[in-house]
């Protein structure tokens, strides 16, 4: 059988180094994981986070350009960017 998903207006937020406003939009202060610090040690950028997002199936890793997005019944996730552009539409 083929299924078709039901439209829902849901809330969403990119992670760009944007911790707090992410923090603000969760409601709750978020830890982060350094991913990779190679860039930063060889002088080429800074080191790597990756934000932990809290959801229904556990603990989620949210990378810089990752879309964290509000559900239907108030629950957090995140979402790769090509996935949230396929399945959503700004309103």
């Amino acid at each position: 059988m083929k299924y078709r998903k039901r439209p829902v207006v849901i809330e969403a937020i990119q992670y760009n180094k944007n911790r707090s406003e992410i923090e603000l939009f969760v409601g709750k202060e978020l830890s982060q994981e350094l991913e990779s610090e190679t860039a930063y040690v060889a002088g080429k950028g800074p080191p790597l986070f990756s934000l932990i997002i809290p959801t229904l199936e556990g603990d989620h890793k949210a990378m810089p350009g990752d879309w964290i997005i509000k559900g239907v019944e108030g629950e957090f996730y995140p979402c790769k960017p090509a996935i949230f552009e396929k399945t959503y539409d700004a309103i």
